[in-house]
């Protein structure tokens, strides 16, 4: 099957060269960006090996990680309704070596859950699992790298060009163009030296992007500075779904009346 067409993605060179900037300089102390770059690899071995032998206790261990995912999934991350839910994985799983089915897979998952706004994180968590488990074939495809319905995400705050927040950007939000973003993200790592674990360092780079926006964004609202929190990557470790488990053995994942689960033994 072929893929979609191709898009053109116009995207700021000065934009980026701030984003990667800060996020070197931020993730010093924390043994660089290639510490998050192992984690990012350590954490799609665990997918992979949580989906050869999926149960319910290892999906919820999943949930945890993956940050669009976990605090809306819910009921659906319980007892009743998983085995449905396992069944709607294996599905979207299948035949992942062909890449140009990916749209029309995710839309088949999409469908098999209702259509509302609640719902909307089933588009997630479709996105998560294939990237998680394939990040090589399957790029970062979530709705906060780029989202054509609502016009928003990190492809339009690296876009290129002024008057940016009030123009539509007429790019879709299928596979080909989240596999155009990252070979240009890719491109640019490379222009500023970085030839190793490229696929992840991607990630880092986009998730550091977004995480600048809701800084920017809280600031604005509680009139408050959060450029700098007391951990500077805070953000960036939630969206990349790093900060899963805390040291009590809490996961971030919420089941139906709202309590957080627990991991055994810790």
């Amino acid at each position: 099957m072929e893929l979609a067409p191709r898009p053109r993605l116009e995207l700021s060179g000065p934009k980026l060269k701030l984003v990667l900037e800060a996020l070197v300089s931020r993730s010093e102390e924390q043994g660089g960006v290639e510490t998050w770059a192992a984690a990012l690899r350590l954490k799609s071995a665990l997918f992979r090996d949580a989906l050869d032998r999926l149960d319910l206790k290892a999906f919820r261990a999943l949930c945890a990680h993956m940050p669009t995912v976990r605090r809306r999934i819910g009921c659906y991350a319980g007892p009743a309704r998983f085995p449905r839910m396992r069944g709607c994985i294996a599905e979207l799983l299948a035949g992942r070596e062909e890449t140009g089915t990916a749209d029309a897979r995710i839309e088949r998952f999409c469908g098999a859950f209702p259509g509302d706004r609640e719902h909307r994180w089933v588009r997630d968590l479709a996105a998560e699992l294939l990237h998680n488990v394939d990040p090589e074939r399957y790029p970062l495809m979530q709705r906060w790298v780029w989202d054509a319905r609502t016009n928003t995400g990190v492809i339009r705050e690296i876009w290129h060009g002024e008057g940016v927040d009030s123009t539509s950007l007429d790019v879709p939000d299928g596979y080909a163009t989240f596999l155009v973003l990252r070979e240009e993200l890719s491109g640019y790592l490379a222009q500023n030296g970085v030839f190793r674990d490229v696929l992840f360092y991607v990630d880092v780079l986009t998730a550091q992007v977004y995480a600048d926006y809701i800084g920017e964004r809280a600031s604005a609202y509680l009139r408050t500075d959060f450029t700098a929190p007391g951990d500077p990557l805070l953000y960036t470790r939630r969206i990349l779904g790093l900060d899963g488990i805390d040291s009590r053995g809490r996961t971030r994942l919420k089941a139906a009346d709202g309590v957080a689960h627990a991991v055994p033994g810790m």
